[in-house]
């Protein structure tokens, strides 16, 4: 089972990232440690991210959400990729941020909205307030 969880969750994240910064995270960690390599491939992707009830964009939503509530930033660009890869648009994932400043408060939201700043000026984006 265990397999079939690795190969499961190495599928959503193909689906979710590019090679790069699989290999820049995945691949880097096998290196130092391959069981955390394989907890963050198998528990999140191959058996949360590949449940049915959800579609990768709802996830992703929900996983911004978690993140920026725990003040997870360091984390976050992984999953702003993953985000615009599962078909979020800019306005989505910056609405996304946004309405998070009631629930985990300004300098978490703040930080999180700076790291989708960076992202989207990485891959070229224009963002543009609706």
């Amino acid at each position: 089972m265990e397999s079939n969880r690795y190969d499961k969750g190495i599928d959503v994240l193909q689906r979710m990232v590019s090679e790069e910064t699989l290999n820049a995270t995945v691949k880097k960690m096998e290196k130092f440690s391959p069981d955390m390599a394989k907890l963050i491939v198998e528990f999140p992707y191959g058996s949360l991210y590949s449940r049915p009830g959800l579609d990768l964009k709802q996830r992703s939503l929900l996983t911004i959400g978690a993140m920026i509530a725990s003040g997870a930033a360091a984390q976050l660009d992984f999953h702003i990729q993953g985000a615009l890869n599962a078909g979020l648009t800019p306005n989505e994932i910056v609405e996304a941020v946004m309405h998070c400043v009631s629930y985990a408060g300004f300098p978490k939201t703040l930080d999180a909205m700076f790291v989708v700043m960076k992202v989207f000026d990485e891959r070229g984006i224009t963002y543009e307030e609706a």
